[in-house]
């Protein structure tokens, strides 16, 4: 990283720890970060409008062919078996449970393929009206976080290592387009830069007070919209370019979060005390909870998926509550604490509580391909349900946490470091 005391540019107030950053001129291929927090405000690509374009239209076309091909096989003793993508919701409806094929439908396919779309439609300068293109980027920035596309195809390869003592589990066609379109889609969102994408939709509104780069914004009176990230004074309430209302810190933050995690507290118990599914081997059903799945994985000896099982979803949604706890608790108190260690705990739990959702997606893939009457047939239970509730409910409490409460009782620290990082 590299700073510059006078550099010049657009000013950015960084969502994560208030502070007001100057952007330096970049360089392609380089990207400017918060100087006290770390995190990434912009970067600079080549072509920016073609290259989230042909990534996104080549995700697209590999989704198409995802979908129209069988998606993974298994034969058991004479007895074959394959499943589509589309098949997966349909057989978890089938056994009334609605909630998890909606689920699956809409975190796997349907938000991807409308991050997808919008990325085209705001990076190719398509000529609609303003107001569409801020409802089109306020909707792709919210709906990115829940995109689980990779999350998926980690369930998948999980449920073939279970499988495999069971019978010869293998791929169809239609499971190469679907990594493709993984690797693509994931590309397409990286070089999507959401600085960039706001600015050519409408210019951000001009700040007629002085600014004081290095302070908090809340400091100065200003605020930045959540949404485009504009810099508004913080007793404006909605944004003159996206009209989002907003507040200088999300209001009730804390009070929030906690109910969120409290909730999912109590789901979680039930989660892990209740089966996830059901095994039916020769017509003897046979109930499976989450600790059981590890320790059935640990005896066969399948020992990186058994521990892959154990930290997705056992450590992770226990750690998640207990961070999430453990940073309301610090962000309400007055003492010396270390806020870029509080920092660091704060993007990792919001970056893998998505993933402990694997397990719920392992669950859907056997459910749909273990279908073969009495010889061998899997069912999703109850506890699959609370646990896809605990997981879901934990990321939205990270979401309505607000980080930069962490870095409020800083003092006036930041006013001595760089005013602008690259990297």
């Amino acid at each position: 990283m590299c700073s510059d005391a006078h550099a010049h540019g657009p000013h950015i107030l960084c969502p994560q720890c208030d502070m007001l950053v100057a952007i330096p001129g970049l360089n392609i291929g380089q990207k400017a970060v918060c100087p006290r927090c770390h995190t990434t405000l912009t970067s600079r690509w080549n072509e920016p409008r073609r290259r989230p374009v042909g990534y996104a239209i080549s995700a697209l076309f590999m989704l198409l062919l995802a979908n129209l091909f069988p998606f993974v096989n298994m034969n058991v003793a004479g007895l074959s078996s394959e499943v589509t993508l589309v098949q997966i919701p349909q057989v978890l409806v089938s056994e009334d449970y609605a909630s998890m094929a909606s689920l699956f439908m809409i975190v796997v396919q349907l938000l991807p393929a409308i991050c997808m779309l919008s990325i085209i439609v705001l990076c190719q300068g398509i000529n609609i009206p303003v107001h569409w293109k801020v409802s089109i980027a306020r909707t792709l920035f919210r709906l990115k976080s829940w995109c689980m596309v990779e999350i998926f195809l980690a369930g998948v390869l999980v449920s073939f290592v279970k499988l495999m003592a069971y019978g010869d589990v293998g791929v169809g066609t239609s499971f190469y387009p679907y990594v493709l379109f993984c690797l693509l889609q994931l590309r397409a969102f990286q070089c999507t830069d959401r600085l960039w994408m706001w600015q050519h939709i409408e210019p951000a509104p001009a700040v007629i007070q002085p600014v004081r780069v290095g302070e908090s914004g809340l400091r100065q009176g200003l605020r930045s919209c959540h949404c485009c990230m504009a810099i508004l004074p913080v007793d404006q309430k909605e944004c003159n370019r996206c009209k989002t209302r907003g507040y200088a810190r999300r209001k009730n933050s804390l009070q929030w979060t906690m109910a969120l995690l409290v909730t999912s507290v109590l789901l979680y118990i039930p989660a892990n005390l209740l089966p996830i599914m059901i095994t039916q081997v020769l017509g003897n059903p046979m109930p499976s909870t989450i600790m059981a799945g590890v320790v059935l994985l640990w005896s066969d000896g399948s020992y990186p998926v058994a521990l892959v099982i154990l930290i997705a979803s056992i450590m992770v949604p226990t750690l998640k509550m207990i961070a999430i706890a453990w940073l309301c608790w610090d962000a309400n108190s007055n003492k010396e604490i270390d806020r870029e260690r509080l920092h660091v705990i704060y993007e990792v739990v919001e970056f893998v509580g998505r993933w402990s959702m694997i397990d719920v997606f392992v669950i859907a893939v056997l459910a749909a391909l273990v279908r073969m009457g009495q010889l061998m047939s899997i069912y999703p239970d109850i506890g699959a349900l609370l646990f896809a509730s605990v997981v879901i409910l934990t990321m939205f409490a990270a979401t309505t946490f607000d980080p930069r409460l962490i870095w409020d009782r800083a003092g006036m620290k930041s006013t001595k470091e760089p005013q602008d990082g690259r990297k």
